[in-house]
């Protein structure tokens, strides 16, 4: 790609690994089936004094290495009576073997390499402190290969890079410290860094050598150079170069756990050629680096994982035997946020909010929840700046600026949290990572001075052994949870059968009293008609007998009602609700003979339920309402209904003696009464009847009453779309 077709848009994309030519510092072959050479650079037969068709027309050494399984080749060689260096490398393409000729200086630099990389791994072999081995790399490699600027360049986890360490000669400016933004090196070039770690440019003004032809034989498609040492690079790089002053450069990556950590980055004032025994040798030293920052990130990760393992134990110890977890949380803070070394944590799930430390406000956490429930998050969200992620997060930044989160719920937007409040800092970069490209002139930018910016909205980062430590705690809560649903739906089959079982307990009970009571009520009153001479007082008792066998016998058939009707089988259709009141009018009748009592009732919506059962609930609400209003005149009973949304809502009310909120939740007891049984004859399972009816409609039943003011009781029932 030449320059001219280098546009802001695509620069990222250019075709970094076919670019259809080499530097002109060496010359490349491709050897194809039967040893035939397939491609070739333009000035290879210039480069080689002389044409070169097949393999057994090359040095000995190639064809050895053509016929072997070893992947590359490196040699120093003599061929038509001058000195090579020949490297190969296998591919798809073809067999892809590279010359160069070696440097003046090649025997000085070779001298000093070997003897020194022994100490050298000596020398950084116990260091524990990166920067510190960063900077004995930057002074070997220099020393070794003679350039005026080396530095150890490490990237962030944006990719934005800083050099840590720096070796200078004094000819170029000191880079040490400063920033980089991560457009400086596109993500196919940090890939390219990753699977070849090794790149040298000689000379920053050199004209691409091509191809020839430009597509390979094998595949009819450009060849591919990722892995060539004399492979072209982006005329946009070139550029970037020569705006930083430098026209020699090399650069070896430093890779940790099969990621690209840094480069060992080095520039040269003037063109400058190391020959690639020198190069490997470089390379070595940056696997040296690499395995010595692995070992210190894999021991302080380690460190740190035992130190989060030991408070996660704490924690999750102390949550074992909670029944509330959320709770538990907020009462155990110090582990809590020691978890991942957070200021603050909080726990919001659909019934409550429990905090820890320094949080923003609770309406926030809760708006903070519902939008990380749409991020289908499945393990672990972590950022330093929740502003770039969420707008609110601009807002509390004082508290939050750094969130980790993890879900506890598939079905609620449940999360445990922790936060870390705003760290502002000083950022010195190279230049303004705001223009990192020149829209007008197509180039990188030119300036290189020192830009420092302020940053805010951004906290402390989360490390890796942190957001591990969150996770392992999430399955740890995850584990608990289940647990819990486990445990519940244990608990609630064994409700199911004692239900079961007390249900025909009760039935069983009250169908057998019955008959005891009918032979009490029977004998008595036969007793007062065979003996007519009984003194009054005998009589009185008699009647007193009568009377209390009469009441339990009623205290018996509501038993055996409630009970029946945990077993019956609810019939919905939908219901007439008017005809429902009259025909409680009138069976009510006969009780309020004689009495001053004035009905209100209004056109009530239909219901969608169990006819009889609905009978019956209001039949026990309106004799309540009357019995309660017994003392006044009139008794005023007003009876409505109204629908709200999924709901139809009943209301049976009165002007009686009322009741004190204060036991509203007693009402629907069975045996539970807030007033004399002498002033108010009744069962106590009335409005218990009530409710259990309700409850098996889906709906709900609610009492408001004031002493001496009357009562309200409602009735709810959902409903279907053809009564809404």
């Amino acid at each position: 790609m030449s320059s001219a077709s280098v546009t802001v848009d695509n620069c990222a994309a250019e075709p970094i690994r076919v670019p259809g030519g080499i530097q002109p510092h060496g010359a490349l072959l491709v050897i194809g089936p039967g040893g035939r050479i397939i491609q070739r650079s333009a000035n290879a037969a210039e480069f080689l004094d002389g044409e070169v068709t097949k393999l057994d027309e090359l040095p000995d050494v190639v064809g050895e290495w053509a016929n072997s399984d070893t992947s590359t080749l490196l040699q120093s060689i003599s061929y038509r009576d001058r000195n090579f260096q020949v490297s190969g490398h296998r591919s798809d393409q073809g067999l892809i073997v590279e010359f160069e000729s070696p440097p003046d200086d090649e025997a000085a630099a070779l001298d000093k390499i070997y003897p020194r990389l022994q100490s050298l791994a000596d020398a950084i072999g116990q260091i524990e402190d990166l920067g510190e081995v960063a900077q004995i790399v930057t002074d070997e490699v220099r020393d070794i290969i003679g350039y005026d600027r080396v530095m150890v360049y490490s990237f962030d986890r944006d990719w934005h890079g800083t050099v840590i360490a720096e070796s200078l000669g004094g000819a170029l400016e000191s880079y040490l410290d400063l920033r980089f933004p991560a457009s400086d090196i596109p993500a196919q070039a940090r890939e390219l860094y990753r699977t070849n770690p090794l790149r040298i440019i000689p000379d920053a003004n050199y004209e691409p050598v091509p191809l020839d032809p430009v597509l390979n034989p094998t595949d009819g498609r450009p060849l591919d150079l990722s892995f060539a040492g004399l492979r072209s690079v982006s005329p946009i790089h070139l550029q970037y170069m020569r705006n930083m002053g430098t026209y020699a450069s090399m650069s070896v990556s430093i890779i940790v756990d099969d990621q690209l950590w840094g480069l060992i980055s080095c520039h040269s004032l003037e063109s400058k050629r190391v020959s690639p025994q020198v190069r490997a040798a470089c390379n070595f030293i940056a696997k040296l680096a690499s395995l010595r920052i692995s070992s210190v990130v894999r021991g302080a990760h380690a460190a740190r994982r035992i130190e989060l393992k030991r408070q996660e134990t704490e924690l999750v110890a102390r949550l074992s035997a909670a029944r509330d977890i959320p709770e538990a949380l907020a009462q155990n803070g110090r582990p809590w946020l020691a978890l991942t070394g957070a200021t603050g944590a909080a726990v919001v799930t659909e019934k409550s909010v429990r905090t820890a430390g320094a949080v923003p406000p609770l309406d926030t956490l809760v708006r903070l929840a519902d939008w990380l429930g749409g991020q289908e998050i499945n393990g672990v969200f972590a950022t330093e700046h929740l502003g770039d992620h969420w707008a609110e997060g601009a807002d509390v930044t004082d508290t939050a600026s750094g969130l980790l989160a993890i879900p506890i719920s598939q079905l609620h937007p449940s999360f445990v949290m922790w936060f870390r409040p705003e760290v502002v800092s000083t950022v010195t970069w190279g230049g303004d990572p705001r223009k990192p490209m020149d829209a007008k002139t197509l180039t990188p930018r030119t300036s290189f001075a020192q830009w420092k910016q302020e940053v805010t909205g951004t906290s402390v980062p989360w490390t890796n052994a942190e957001t591990e430590s969150a996770d392992d705690f999430r399955n740890a809560l995850l584990n608990f949870i289940l647990l819990r649903a486990e445990e519940r739906a244990e608990l609630s089959n064994e409700l199911e059968r004692s239900n079961k079982e007390l249900e025909s307990f009760s039935y069983s009970v009250s169908h057998d009293l019955r008959a005891p009571f009918r032979h009490i009520v029977g004998f008595a009153e036969l007793l007062m008609e065979r003996e007519r001479n009984l003194d009054e007082k005998s009589r009185h008792y008699l009647q007193n007998i009568t009377d209390a066998a009469l009441s339990a016998g009623r205290l018996v058939d509501d038993l055996l009602s409630f009970s029946q009707l945990g077993r019956a089988r609810v019939e919905k259709s939908r219901v007439d609700m008017n005809k429902l009141v009259s025909e409680v009018q009138r069976s009510l009748e006969p009780d309020i003979n004689g009495r001053n009592v004035r009905w209100d009732v209004g056109d009530l919506p239909r219901a969608f339920g169990d006819g009889s059962l609905l009978r019956q609930a209001l039949h026990n609400l309106v004799d309540n309402a009357l019995k309660y209003s017994q003392n006044r005149d009139p008794a005023v009973i007003r009876i409505s209904g109204d629908v709200e949304g999924n709901t139809v809502r009943y209301e049976i009310a009165d002007n009686g003696v009322g009741f004190d909120m204060t036991y509203v939740e007693k009402l629907f007891g069975v045996f539970q009464r807030l007033h004399r049984v002498e002033d108010f004859p009744g069962t106590g399972i009335g409005l218990a009847l009530v409710k259990r009816i309700v409850d098996r409609h889906g709906g709900r039943v609610e009492a408001r009453g004031k002493v001496n003011e009357g009562a309200v009781f409602s009735i709810l029932l959902p409903l279907t779309d053809k009564e809404r």
